[in-house]
């Protein structure tokens, strides 16, 4: 079964994320674990209740350094390059991209709204 329009994954990407993991940590109960970046960590979300990874909170930093603090949903497609083609000619903007993460290629985009999306190959 294809997951195509499904969400995948969320960050948060803030300029202070280990200050702001802290927040979570308090608030919501959340514990995380690092992922290094080479020069420093952005961090996996791990639910308090089954303990499995939900998310991340990443600093903002290269592609990311102008992004708003906000939170950045995933949402899987099936062809990236489509849908950066279909994006600009709809009124959007495609913000970064299209580039691998891992062996994913993705874009983030800018709705006609202003509101950001990043969307990832299955």
């Amino acid at each position: 079964m294809s997951k195509t329009g499904k969400i995948l994954w969320q960050d948060l990407t803030v300029e202070h994320a280990e200050k702001v993991k802290d927040f979570y940590a308090e608030v919501v109960g959340w514990t995380f674990s690092p992922v290094s970046q080479g020069a420093y960590d952005d961090y996996n979300i791990i639910s308090s209740s089954d303990h499995e990874v939900v998310g991340g909170i990443c600093h903002k930093r290269g592609a990311l350094l102008d992004f708003p603090s906000q939170w950045l949903n995933y949402v899987i497609v099936e062809d990236v390059d489509a849908c950066a083609e279909k994006c600009s000619t709809s009124g959007g903007k495609v913000i970064v991209g299209p580039a691998m993460m891992g062996k994913q290629k993705y874009i983030v985009i800018q709705d006609p709204a202003g509101a950001y999306l990043a969307l990832m190959e299955e």
